[in-house]
């Protein structure tokens, strides 16, 4: 029997996109940065105007699934990694929103095949979102884990596919362009500077 384990290595070709929520941008600036710092540190070059992460900007939480499911189908991202905080307020549009981000995010995964890491806070208060973006640790740091080790894990199923039990992903691979308004899908340069723009709102 063989085991899949995934590692931080041989990374230098690896093409990510982040996916940021602005709602909550104390937030979520914060965990952008951790995992910014993660990427760095294991090889991944994080500059906007670089060739491996594209930076994509929402208005909020609620808005990330779509985005990130259009990332994935367009077959460029090894991996998609999704920053949001969705904090409760004394009102049930907290559970709402929570619980159609997850769906959202799970969904896209699930449907094409490239992993799409949950990076959305959901906490209680802005206090609890404060400790998890930086003041005790910063869970961006283990949202660009994941996702590293994601890549890669998925990578050696892919491989082993061609002769084994597991199939190669051609879900995401596609010729058309599925990224609409405005965001071209053979201009990621684009993406770059338009986001490198907003990395600071």
């Amino acid at each position: 029997m063989t085991v899949f384990e995934g590692t931080f290595t041989q990374l230098e070709s690896v093409k990510l996109a982040i996916v940021i929520g602005r709602f909550n941008d104390l937030i979520t600036t914060k965990l952008l940065e951790g995992c910014q710092d993660c990427l760095k540190r294991h090889g991944v070059n994080p500059d906007p105007h670089g060739t491996q992460v594209d930076y994509i900007w929402v208005p909020g939480s609620f808005e990330i699934p779509m985005v990130a499911n259009q990332l994935a189908l367009s077959g460029r991202y090894d991996a998609i990694i999704c920053l949001g905080a969705v904090i409760r307020g004394h009102t049930p549009h907290f559970d709402y929103v929570a619980a159609e981000v997850s769906k959202g995010i799970a969904a896209s995964a699930f449907q094409t095949g490239v992993p799409v890491i949950f990076g959305i806070l959901t906490t209680d208060s802005m206090q609890q979102a404060l400790e998890r973006a930086g003041i005790k640790s910063n869970k961006g740091w283990d949202y660009a884990m994941n996702a590293m080790e994601m890549v890669s894990l998925m990578r050696q199923m892919r491989h082993q596919g061609r002769s084994g039990p597991y199939l190669p992903n051609t879900i995401g691979a596609t010729s058309t362009p599925v990224l609409s308004a405005g965001v071209d899908t053979d201009e990621s340069s684009e993406l770059s500077t338009e986001s490198g723009d907003r990395s600071n709102p």
